[in-house]
């Protein structure tokens, strides 16, 4: 009986080890084309989440307590596994924020900085969803220029352009191409036409091929650009909270995990979020701007968000697009998240990652509350024994 209690604690303790790295530990296989290969001191990692939907100061205590602490212990775990560069977030890290006052948005923030705890430090950056600013009739631009100022690298648009070693990054406020004519989508054309402009400079200064642009309108869009000498690919990486337009949208199918076919305009009701309304989660940019995306910035790859939703397709031109799918339980699914390495030769390796489900976690704690009742009772038992004799 004495060497039972000596090796309780210990059995006790292995247990919750093995359950905790069960539900924390990131399940990832790797997607599409382009596997892993030789990892090169110059490749960039980089860890992509998108829809975290966050509530900010009107989260309740099983939020902040329960579903904010999983969070953290995902992030963590994550960043000891894949050991990620930079943190992408593709939009709507709020659940509601387009109904937030600036104040209440920035206890949005906080809420994202606390569940990434010492990941911090890290280079970040975050891109506009609906969720984040609403959509077209909701759009302010004085409110999004009060948030964007609070997010790292974006300009008043919501748009942003940097560069992480030899890698250029692009980042649109697709929420503002959806729209007609309005000043924020304006300027987030203008963002595009500077950053085509600069990569054609860029080519020119290093080929001497490279001719005159001529200039092509589409004035029944409203889209203007300009004939691009480019070579297909050979642009910026690309990051924006809706898809590019896709002409087949039952071909998108996660390898590995799960697996879906694309409902054109789906409408969810979001039980969690009742005040949101219903949800188009097959939302994609229009034909036109998707378009004028490819033929003003040529880009080399493609990471967007919004469906809750894995996806890696390959446009008719030879795109590749992927879609980040979302890193919450409050979709009803896994939290999940991409692990991109930009390796060289322009070779980009995707992992789709995965967690444990709620219900999963739920039952693997009830589980170890069961086992603690027979060893409670061993002891107890064994503690009477001892004081009868």
């Amino acid at each position: 009986m004495a060497f039972l209690r000596s090796v309780l604690p210990l059995l006790v303790v292995s247990a919750i080890f093995a359950v905790e790295h069960m539900i924390s530990e990131p399940y990832c296989v790797v997607s599409g084309r382009g596997g892993e290969g030789a990892s090169h001191p110059d490749d960039l990692k980089v860890m992509m989440v998108a829809d975290l939907l966050l509530l900010g100061s009107d989260a309740g205590y099983v939020e902040t307590r329960f579903r904010d602490s999983f969070k953290s212990k995902f992030f963590r775990k994550s960043l000891e596994k894949l050991k990620p560069d930079m943190i992408v977030v593709l939009g709507d890290i709020s659940a509601k924020g387009w109904q937030l006052t600036g104040s209440k948005w920035l206890t949005v923030l906080q809420q994202f900085y606390k569940i990434l705890g010492p990941a911090v430090e890290f280079p970040l950056h975050i891109a506009l969803g609906d969720r984040d600013i609403g959509e077209c009739s909701e759009l302010d631009e004085q409110f999004i220029s009060q948030i964007v100022s609070n997010m790292p690298g974006l300009g008043s648009s919501g748009c942003s352009a940097f560069a992480i070693g030899n890698i250029s990054f692009v980042s649109l406020n697709a929420v503002s191409l959806l729209c007609g004519n309005n000043d924020l989508r304006f300027s987030v054309e203008k963002v595009i036409e500077r950053e085509s402009n600069d990569l054609r400079k860029q080519i020119k200064e290093t080929m001497e091929k490279n001719s005159k642009p001529t200039v092509r309108t589409e004035d029944s869009d409203n889209f203007h650009w300009r004939d691009n000498q480019m070579e297909p690919h050979s642009g910026p990486v690309l990051l924006l909270h809706f898809p590019l337009y896709r002409e087949k949208r039952s071909i998108c199918r996660d390898e590995g995990i799960s697996a879906y076919s694309c409902n054109c305009l789906e409408k969810v009701e979001d039980s969690k979020f009742v005040d949101a309304g219903p949800y188009e989660l097959e939302r994609t940019l229009p034909v036109n701007a998707t378009e004028y995306i490819f033929q003003a910035l040529k880009p080399r790859i493609v990471f967007s968000a919004h469906s809750h939703s894995f996806c890696d397709h390959t446009h008719s031109d030879g795109t590749r697009e992927v879609t980040v799918p979302s890193m919450t339980w409050g979709t009803g699914k896994k939290p999940e998240f991409v692990s991109v390495i930009f390796g060289q030769k322009k070779a980009v390796s995707v992992k789709h990652c995965s967690f444990a489900s709620e219900q999963y976690v739920i039952l693997s704690h009830f589980g170890l509350f069961m086992l603690f009742i027979p060893i409670l009772l061993v002891f107890t038992s064994s503690h009477f024994v001892t004081a009868m004799y």
